[in-house]
């Protein structure tokens, strides 16, 4: 496995992306901080759900960067916990993928955004487009950050009717 700049990254970095990516998972799994369990708790869970055994300590370690020497088979595990792919933890592109899909689960959560979501299927290009902007003028209204969406994907076809 090499970075970028075709170098293998060193065990540090890999454990950095690891921690980074580990807190990212739980932070979206528990969004509010108040309610979010312990690494003890969240150990137990899964242990209970996986199967696979990671102590609290070990896990408090991997996602504070402390530890550098996680296996395959602990990878796996948080992997399966968390319903990513195990690629996830270390490469870029897949990470990139997968934090996009938690990005729309996250904003799925909210039944607000779910109804408005359904309600704008069938809806044309061009009105989608117009509720675009006046969602995007909201946001700025609101002073929230502008969403950074990839390049949509041409739908026409889907649109067909079927022979």
């Amino acid at each position: 496995m090499t970075d970028d700049h075709g170098q293998r990254p060193s065990n540090r970095q890999l454990a950095g992306k690891i921690s980074a990516r580990l807190t990212h998972l739980i932070a979206t799994l528990y969004p509010d901080e108040r309610t979010r369990p312990g690494y003890a708790r969240l150990a137990k869970e899964i242990r209970e759900v996986t199967g696979g055994a990671l102590s609290s300590t070990y896990l408090w370690e991997l996602t504070t960067g402390r530890k550098h020497n996680v296996t395959v088979e602990q990878l796996g595990v948080l992997a399966d916990y968390f319903g990513v792919p195990p690629e996830y933890f270390f490469n870029e592109e897949v990470a990139l993928r997968v934090n996009a899909q938690l990005q729309l689960a996250t904003a799925l959560r909210d039944a607000k955004v779910r109804t408005l979501a359904l309600r704008a299927e069938g809806l044309s290009g061009e009105t989608l487009d117009a509720l675009l902007a006046m969602v995007d003028q909201a946001r700025k209204l609101h002073r929230l950050p502008a969403v950074e969406e990839p390049a949509p994907k041409d739908t026409t076809a889907d649109r067909r009717p079927r022979p």
